[in-house]
């Protein structure tokens, strides 16, 4: 009796030279396709650090009015000296009332002592910038800024805790030592916090607020916009939910 067995694909396909059949696609048999995902949009995460103390700024600047107008800005004549390039006003001579400075794009600016905030983020954030401006040339006060956001002269953390105050994100003003589980972990998309049981500064969109004169040519003391330092280390990164 002589067997006959049938050979497998693969078989004829190494006896004959021939290629061993594949099921067919779902293309290839009329049938649907996946839709390919669509690409996510990277997270925006506010810059840091930067390698240069330069922050001059010699672009557009722009005034949010009283009534909400946004206008071209114009600088008030001088009254007094301004002190260094990132100084603003004299220590001591806080005007009442500050311009609500405005840039195009994402990026604060130094104008004139002030930050402009920039017009393409959230409210919350130019916020934070105008609150800011409000303790240029008040003198550094330890444990100033904690009793009351309202004070003659503030220290690191309360200088934070008004900013943060200005835009609604803080009820009442912390320490340093708070700082450091306030918020959300790590930088911010546009705010971030750095904070250790010492010391407290806080980077908003592109500046930095500090009542320390750390990489900042001006040495000037007092809570005052400065730029971005070369590396943080040594403090605890946090930021506003959301911001």
């Amino acid at each position: 009796m002589i067997l006959a067995v049938a050979a497998t694909p693969a078989l004829a396909a190494s006896k004959t030279g021939g290629v061993a059949a594949v099921s067919p696609t779902p293309a290839a048999s009329g049938g649907s396709t996946s839709t390919p995902a669509k690409p996510v949009k990277p997270v925006h995460t506010d810059s840091v650090t930067a390698p240069t103390s330069n922050i001059a700024y010699t672009g557009p600047v722009y005034e949010k009015t009283v009534t909400g107008q946004v206008v071209p800005y114009i600088p008030p004549a001088p009254t007094g000296q301004v002190n260094g390039t990132t100084g603003g006003m004299p220590v001591g001579t806080a005007a009442d009332t500050k311009p609500q400075l405005l840039v195009p794009g994402t990026i604060a600016r130094y104008v004139d002592g002030l930050a402009a905030a920039p017009m393409s983020v959230p409210a919350a954030v130019q916020e934070i910038v105008w609150a800011g401006n409000e303790l240029i040339g008040l003198p550094y006060i330890y444990g100033g800024g904690h009793a009351s956001f309202s004070s003659p002269g503030y220290d690191c953390s309360g200088t934070v805790s008004f900013a943060l105050h200005g835009a609604a994100l803080l009820t009442t003003p912390e320490d340093s030592s708070e700082f450091e589980v306030w918020g959300s972990h790590g930088a911010g998309r546009w705010v971030t916090i750095f904070a250790n049981p010492g010391h407290a500064y806080m980077t908003v969109a592109g500046l930095r607020l500090d009542t320390s004169a750390a990489d900042d040519p001006s040495n000037e003391q007092g809570p005052r916009w400065r730029p971005l330092r070369p590396a943080n280390e040594g403090f605890v990164v946090r930021h506003p939910l959301g911001l």
